[in-house]
């Protein structure tokens, strides 16, 4: 097939360095050094520095608890600051590997003000440039006790080749709205990030593949109890409450008509490789095109905000 209708794409199903940013950074960047040339490499959600899993299982929901805010506190200090420069050295390993990368940060903006988090989805492209932060509309649950709601400015698409990319973190992928606003782009292949369990990924993949007639890429992360650094606060106030494992992955593909091109893998470090095939997504849309034949914009229409929010208005 010719080169301009493939797409060679990995997913990186790894375990972070639990809350350690800098080090979670260089195991991301010598992972993208050691892959096989593809086009696009995809990590989990929130995969730097980690998810916020002690929520669930220390009580965070405890007001003004001094335990809860040293973790917070430590959330923070490794989240991700894109204006200081903390991406850079991924940046750079995009650029010198001519990779795409879709990678899940947890984001302390500087025009938020700096202190509150958000879980954010961030494509790089293949000249190492940041060209999209998707900061997740709706913390789901006990997310909103530490990550604030994002906006629509990330709600944009990337071309790589014929290939039209877009993604979702998480539960956002159960937004119908969401979804549209991408497919409304020309949306072929999508992105979602989870922070990792086949119990999320096994039935949705395959669904928004068959409703969007595109490629469905969910990746996702791991994370094992006996794997947590004894460098984070309370150590072990935090281990004892959490189970043995956390995470265990399930990345997968699905193809434009919802089979599975990689079925969900479980329990393991590893870099999934397939190809996408072009003439697949056109195959599929010759019946059905949710932003194109089948949809009637005479009758229902999406309006998008995609400013990104401040409470600074700047004249």
């Amino acid at each position: 097939m010719e080169p301009d209708r493939i797409l060679k794409v990995a997913i990186a199903q790894i375990e972070p360095v639990w809350l350690d940013r800098n080090r979670t950074i260089e195991k991301i960047v010598s992972i993208v050094e050691s892959a096989n040339e593809p086009d696009l490499i995809v990590f989990g959600e929130a995969i730097l520095p980690g998810y916020p899993f002690w929520l669930s299982h220390t009580n965070g929901s405890s007001f003004n608890d001094s335990v809860q805010k040293q973790w917070y506190a430590h959330y923070c200090l490794n989240a991700v600051s894109i204006e200081n420069g903390d991406l850079n050295s991924i940046c750079d390993v995009a650029k010198q590997k001519s990779v795409a990368i879709y990678l899940g940060i947890v984001e302390r903006p500087a025009d938020r003000g700096g202190q509150s988090l958000y879980c954010s989805l961030v494509y790089i492209n293949k000249n190492g440039e940041i060209k999209s932060v998707h900061r997740k509309l709706q913390p789901t649950y006990e997310e909103r006790l530490c990550w604030a709601p994002g906006d629509g400015h990330g709600l944009r698409v990337h071309q790589q080749g014929n290939f039209t990319l877009g993604g979702l973190n998480c539960w956002e992928n159960w937004m119908p709205l969401s979804r549209a606003a991408l497919y409304a782009q020309g949306e072929n292949v999508h992105v979602a990030v989870w922070p990792g369990s086949d119990h999320n990924t096994s039935d949705i993949t395959r669904f928004i593949a068959k409703e969007s007639r595109s490629y469905v890429i969910s990746a996702s992360g791991l994370l094992n109890r006996a794997h947590i650094p004894r460098n984070i606060p309370n150590y072990d106030s935090i281990v004892e409450k959490l189970p043995e494992t956390l995470a265990n992955g399930g990345s997968c593909i699905a193809a434009p008509d919802g089979s599975w091109l990689v079925s969900p893998v479980t329990g393991e470090e590893k870099l999934i490789i397939a190809t996408l095939e072009l003439p697949k997504i056109y195959e599929e849309r010759q019946n059905f095109d949710p932003a194109g034949h089948y949809s009637r914009p005479d009758i229902t229409q999406l309006s998008i905000n995609s400013e990104r929010q401040s409470i600074i208005e700047k004249k």
